[in-house]
Formats: C-alpha cells, sequence, structure tokens
C-alpha cells in the first residue's frame, strides 16, 4: 500500500473509497483505504480498452461499448457492499463527445450501482491537478501540468494546491492514431505532420500559459510515463524527459518504422500502437511552451477524484466554492436566497422519507438552487430563470460533473412558471423523479417568499405520497396572505399538468 495523503483531522464516513476514469484509452480503478486517519491505495486495476477507437461518425459502435462493459463487470467485484459516495465513476472526452453515450451509461449502471458521471474537460483539468498537487509538494512554485489522454490533452498551471490556468484540447493519443498513424507505419513525415497539427491545437492557449512563467514541468498518464520510463531505463538522461531524449525517442520509432516493430526498452506492448501519436503530442508541448525538462507525476486524475470524495464528505468540497463565486459574480440577493434556502430545506427535512431525498445530494442540490434561483435576474426579469440555467449549464463549474451541472439548471429553470420545462438533457427515470421532487419543494419555498421580508418565516407541516403533497399553515396564516394564497392555487393547477397533486389548508 501507499500512503496518498496526509492525515485527515476529521471524522471519514468510509473504511475505502474508489475512483473510476473511463478514459479514452483505457479504463482504470484505485481503491483506497481509509484507517487510522491515512488514506492508502491499496489497489490499482486498469485495461486498454480504447473506447475513443469505436467511435464512428460521433456515435460509439457496439463493440467498444462491449469492451467496456466488460472490463467494468470485472471492476464490480471489488467495488460489493461500497455505499453510495464512496464511489464515483467519471467519463472524459470520449464520453463527452459521443452521441450516445446515455446508452452506454445506461448499461454500466446495471452493473454498478454508482453513478457514471461525464466531466467537462476543464473539470477533467483540475481534478488532474488536485491529485498532482496532493501528492507532490513543490512549495511555492508554479507548475505546468500536461496529462495526454486517449482522446484529450489537458494542460493546467498552478501553485500550491490551487490551479490558475486550466484547458483541455481535443488532441489524444487514440484520436491522433486515427489520424496519422491508422496503419501502424511511423515515418518522419506523418510524424510532422501529427506535431503540426498538436502545435495548432496548442496555439490557442499558448500566449496565456507562457505569460504564466511556471516554474517547473510535470507530466502524467500513459504516454509521458512511457516516454519517462524508456529515458530512465535506456539511461538518456538523470532529468526526466528533454528535448534532447525526446530526439532519441523520435529516432527510435523511425528506426522502428512501425508500430509492432517498436522494442524499445521500457515499452509496454499495448502502448506500441498509441505511442507514436502521444509522442507527437509531447513534442509539440515542449515546442510550443519551451519546455527544457519534463519530470513524472504518478498521481492524475483518479487521485483527483479520491481527494474530491474526501472534500465532499470532510466540508471542503470545491462545489460550494464555485456556488459562493457564482452569488458573488452574478450580485445575488443573498438574503432573499437565504430565506428561500430555509423554507425549502425545512421542507425537505418533512418529506425526505416519503419522497426518498434522504441522502445528501439531495439536500446539497436544493440548498444550492435555492441560492442560486436568481442568478439570471441581472439579465432580464421576465425570463431569468431560463437565463439562470443557461448560465449554470453553459459555465465552467469547477467540482461538477456534466449531470450535476444538468440537474442545477434543470431546477433553476423550473423553479417558476410551467413546471414542465425541460432543458432537454436526458436523466434516468430515477434521477428524473428526484429532480421533479427537489424542483416542487423549491417553487413553493419561492412562493412562499414573494414578499421578501426577512423574518416572516411561515410555518407549515408537510405530508408526501408517491405523487402527492399536502401543506398544512398555521390558522389565519393564509387567509391574511391574499396573494400567497392565489400563487399557491396555481402552483396546484401547474403541478396537476406534470402528475403531481398539491393540496393545503
Amino acid at each position: 500500500m501507499r500512503l496518498l495523503f496526509q492525515p485527515l483531522t476529521q471524522e471519514f464516513p468510509f473504511e475505502k473509497i474508489a475512483a473510476i476514469d473511463l478514459g479514452s484509452n483505457s479504463f482504470h480503478m484505485t481503491v483506497a483505504q481509509f484507517s487510522h486517519g491515512q488514506l492508502r491505495v491499496t489497489g490499482e486495476y486498469g485495461e486498454k480498452v480504447q473506447l475513443a477507437a469505436g467511435l464512428e461518425g460521433g456515435v460509439l459502435n457496439q463493440a467498444a461499448q462491449e469492451r467496456g462493459l466488460a472490463c467494468l463487470s470485472r471492476f464490480a467485484q471489488l467495488l460489493e457492499h461500497m455505499p453510495l459516495g464512496s464511489v464515483r465513476i467519471v467519463g472524459t472526452n470520449t464520453l463527452r463527445v459521443a452521441k450516445n453515450r446515455y446508452d452506454f451509461i445506461s448499461k454500466a449502471m446495471d452493473i454498478m450501482p454508482h453513478a457514471v458521471e461525464v466531466i467537462a474537460g476543464r473539470e477533467e483539468a483540475r481534478l488532474i491537478y488536485t491529485g498532482v498537487a496532493n501528492t507532490m509538494d513543490h512549495g511555492d512554485k508554479k507548475r505546468l501540468v500536461i496529462d495526454i489522454g486517449g482522446g484529450s490533452t489537458e494542460c493546467i498551471i498552478g501553485r500550491q494546491k490551487d490551479p490558475i490556468l486550466t484547458e483541455s484540447l481535443h488532441m489524444g493519443c487514440v484520436s491522433f492514431r486515427e489520424r496519422f498513424f491508422a496503419d501502424g507505419t511511423i515515418t518522419k513525415s506523418q510524424f510532422q505532420k501529427a506535431v503540426t497539427a498538436a502545435r495548432l491545437e496548442l496555439l490557442s492557449i499558448q500566449d496565456d500559459f507562457l505569460d504564466e512563467e511556471w516554474d517547473l514541468a510535470l507530466g502524467s498518464s500513459g504516454t509521458i510515463k512511457a516516454a519517462y520510463t524508456i529515458v530512465q531505463e535506456n539511461n538518456w538522461g538523470k532529468k526526466g524527459i528533454t528535448p534532447k531524449n525526446l530526439k532519441l525517442i523520435h529516432k527510435a520509432m523511425f528506426d522502428a518504422g512501425h508500430a509492432d516493430n517498436l522494442d524499445i526498452v521500457g515499452l509496454k506492448p499495448e502502448r506500441k500502437s498509441t505511442f507514436a501519436a502521444g509522442i507527437a503530442i509531447l513534442t509539440a508541448v515542449f515546442d510550443c511552451f519551451s519546455v527544457e525538462q519534463m519530470d513524472f507525476s504518478v498521481s492524475a486524475l483518479r487521485e483527483g477524484v479520491l481527494f474530491d470524495i474526501l472534500g465532499r464528505q470532510l466540508e471542503t468540497d470545491i462545489r460550494q466554492s464555485t456556488v459562493q463565486y457564482l452569488i458573488n459574480q452574478y450580485h445575488v440577493d443573498i438574503e432573499q436566497a437565504k430565506l428561500v434556502a430555509h423554507t425549502a430545506l425545512s421542507a425537505l427535512a418533512q418529506v425526505a422519507e416519503a419522497w426518498q431525498l434522504t441522502s445528501t445530494s439531495a439536500h446539497n442540490f436544493l440548498h444550492w438552487s435555492c441560492l442560486l434561483h436568481e442568478i439570471g435576474v441581472g439579465i432580464s426579469h421576465s425570463r431569468y430563470h431560463k437565463h439562470g440555467a443557461y448560465i449554470i449549464s453553459e459555465s465552467d463549474l469547477p467540482g461538477y460533473s456534466q449531470q450535476e451541472q444538468q440537474i442545477l439548471a434543470s431546477l433553476i429553470l423550473r423553479h417558476r412558471r410551467k413546471f414542465t420545462q425541460s432543458t432537454g438533457y436526458r436523466f434516468t427515470k430515477e434521477v428524473q423523479q428526484e429532480v421533479d421532487r427537489l424542483t416542487i419543494l423549491l417553487r413553493l419555498a419561492i412562493i412562499l417568499h414573494l414578499d421578501r421580508k426577512e423574518g416572516d418565516m411561515s410555518i407549515f407541516s408537510m405530508t408526501a405520497k408517491s405523487n402527492s403533497l399536502h401543506i398544512e399553515f398555521l390558522p389565519g396564516w393564509l387567509e391574511g396572505r391574499p396573494l400567497t394564497l392565489a400563487n399557491i392555487q396555481q402552483e396546484a393547477e401547474l403541478l396537476a399538468d406534470g402528475g403531481y397533486e398539491l393540496t393545503f389548508k
């Protein structure tokens, strides 16, 4: 076992946690055990699935899906009896772009009872940096971190545990192999075409990254690990990867002439087919960012996900910071937001068991939606719910997966007017039901604070059944508020359109 993080001082609810990375080239799983205040990695597993190779016209073909599902069925054995919240499964570039990703995800969730989260490129970059930053200490030095995956390349600059720049580029060792080395042949001209294509991708971020004047460069994941290992085992240098030993790698590839002939000491057989493509991208990174030396980090995305699990349980959840940033950025009326949140969470406490909303996730999403439901007011009052939903849906929100963003966007969109509005995002039946019920609680809390008066907290009791909700107010409370009464009556009609019955007295 290897020690991964510093000792934790707060109580942690899980004995072990796991992170699964559904990458474009490989699927990987890291399992860690929490004991005596420390988290230790107890198992690391990986299979070369090559999901990206199964993309045909933006659709993930059946063969690739079957390879992925077969791998997950093997991983599942090690996750038996692990509670919800202790396992995070994240999908990266291929699942971001696949038009039929939900078909694959639904099948994956039949194998594992844990949600499959597709994360945005910049969120992937943030998690990679989190993994590096929490396992390597470079003091106050500014770090450039590069991760070349199967379908995307993440570039990050950060200092200590804080990322400064995060970017994700649509190029990876599998996609570049299909584009430039499809038949396995490796020539100087084809390699240079691949390097040029990678440099063009990097051009959009080159100036910003050079302006940050980072102090040291680190690489993570397959391609860079392979290059670093080759340099070490062939005694080509003692300072990690450099332009000089990169050229020695180039020469070895050109001498081989074909991926099948890449018999370089230190290169694993399963890495051969994508190696030239990955090295072309790495070469472009060295050229564009003027890298003179790059070391290797054994930690990356999965370790970042593990650290995020810790954060979500130990009140250092990055998503809380993201919500606070949005509140400040869009000048949310925080006092009104707090009133709505207090009432909504009071309602949730009363119906959580009946409506199966007992998870920490349900509490968090209701709270966040209360705080952010007026985020679009500064753009236009008449359609502010739609503007707010767009802001949430389309922004880069550190800590949130794509589905989490869409849950929050859906709650904000549906907090007023038609209950049946939709962002168009496809949720599972179970998630959709949870979103519907949280939306109802949010809508009612907003109605009960239409007068925007501090200290005017309604006292009520709620009882819920499958598709019904009953509210009882203190005698005379509604009669003294005719506008609130009229809005609750209208709300009952709107909820009926969505199949829910609202009664009150």
